[in-house]
């Protein structure tokens, strides 16, 4: 099989690495790739927002199935656009997507179907949004309706917070075009993530998974695309996960099968309150970077799930996962996730790429005649496993000792919370 992984980063690389164990035989290109990637697949110079130009290249490369990692392809419409070309593809469709496109029509979504979440109202003009939070109690979590890059959500302690929240999305628009904002009652409690498998017919839920967002140790800084995490989530037990299954897993089926179906991966960022477990967000593919500790526990073969979602049979295969644990390090340009300085030498990959039960997955990184130099804010991955969560966090931090870039930064507390 000739296959086609879309996106470059941490995620596409952990994807792709997982990809290599399959038994079935296949040649692997990815689009547009990174330096990490382009050691175990061929990388093309095509991005992952080119639908046109991903299509252009699946056809004449005679691609037997398409793999999407990121949420913008999705969003734009890639799965619809390959199959009108009777191309196989793994990921929701644009409706499908929409799940995570906007956070309206997800509220709406769980409204309907009695599916627990925050309270929350959705605003189209600032002046209404901003009377809203005056008349409001504080916190408050402020949401961009469309996508953001994991970084559409601020938690504001103040209404003079809000305010410059309000302005930033729906005058100034530094999402895009978009002005509708959804203002959520603040919600406590340990947060998780859940990824699952869809088919449109079933859903698998993968093991539990625990991201950090904010920049610096004790949760402190500002939001990023996440700086660590790690499986399994110390809060997620039996009863957490029974009580997922019945209100929120089984709900959303119902929901998306009722809106024309759902193939792909269904992302599911919950918080257990005190009150039973609640959906915070739905995103439309694997998380960044919680594929990069949920596919090493995974015992089966990728490549058999994902034609197996795209073909509605996902009920005929066991998948089982290692009875294990694995935490994730960031490690990040100085700055991110505001201004930083790219084309920077890494030094020590070759050393901890040696070490055991430790792979390091390339996130901004690019390959400059046989060089890997740092080419983003989130820069590598650095991922271990062991029997125990402490096990795997030690694994984790010991590779990332190995490592050395300027003006590297990384949290010191991944999984120590």
């Amino acid at each position: 099989m000739r296959l086609l992984v879309v996106g470059g980063g941490g995620r596409e690389h952990a994807i792709i690495w997982k990809l290599g164990q399959s038994a079935l035989k296949h040649e692997i290109f990815c689009a547009p790739g990174n330096g990490g990637i382009s050691e175990i697949a061929e990388c093309v110079n095509i991005a992952a927002d080119d639908i046109s130009g991903l299509l252009k290249f699946a056809m004449d490369k005679n691609i037997d199935f398409t793999i999407v990692g990121p949420e913008v392809p999705l969003a734009l419409g890639i799965v619809d656009e390959f199959k009108k070309e009777g191309l196989s593809i793994f990921g929701p469709d644009k409706n499908g997507a929409r799940l995570e496109g906007s956070k309206a029509y997800a509220k709406q979504l769980m409204e309907e179907y009695g599916i627990p979440t925050a309270r929350c109202a959705v605003f189209h003009r600032y002046e209404e949004a901003l009377e809203y939070v005056r008349a409001g109690s504080f916190p408050v979590v402020i949401k961009a309706d469309e996508l953001a890059q994991g970084k559409g959500v601020t938690i504001c302690g103040s209404f003079e917070e809000a305010d410059g929240v309000l302005k930033e999305l729906m005058i100034n628009k530094i999402f895009g075009e978009g002005e509708t904002v959804v203002i959520e009652e603040f919600l406590t409690g340990p947060e998780v993530s859940v990824l699952a498998f869809c088919d449109g017919n079933a859903l698998v839920p993968m093991v539990s998974a625990q991201d950090h967002k904010r920049a610096f140790d004790g949760d402190a800084g500002p939001n990023t695309g996440g700086m660590g995490t790690f499986s399994p989530s110390r809060y997620y037990t039996k009863e957490a996960e029974e009580a997922c299954r019945k209100t929120i897993f089984e709900p959303t089926l119902k929901a998306l099968k009722d809106r024309g179906g759902y193939q792909g991966v269904i992302f599911f960022g919950l918080m257990l309150t005190k009150d039973g477990p609640k959906v915070i967000e739905y995103n439309c593919r694997f998380g960044d970077p919680e594929t990069q500790v949920v596919l090493p526990r995974l015992k089966g073969d990728l490549l058999e799930i994902f034609i197996a979602c795209s073909e509605g049979r996902l009920n005929e295969l066991d998948i089982r996962w290692e009875d294990n644990a694995a935490a994730c390090v960031i490690m990040a340009s100085g700055g991110y996730p505001g201004k930083y300085e790219k084309g920077i030498p890494i030094a020590g990959l070759a050393e901890a790429a040696n070490e055991k039960d430790v792979m390091v997955f390339h996130a901004g990184t690019k390959n400059i005649n046989g060089e890997i130099l740092t080419d983003g804010g989130r820069v590598l991955g650095v991922a271990g496993w062991g029997k125990s969560l402490d096990s795997a966090i030690e694994k984790a931090y010991e590779a990332v000792d190995l490592i050395k870039f300027k003006d590297v930064h990384y949290r010191r507390d991944i999984g120590r919370r």
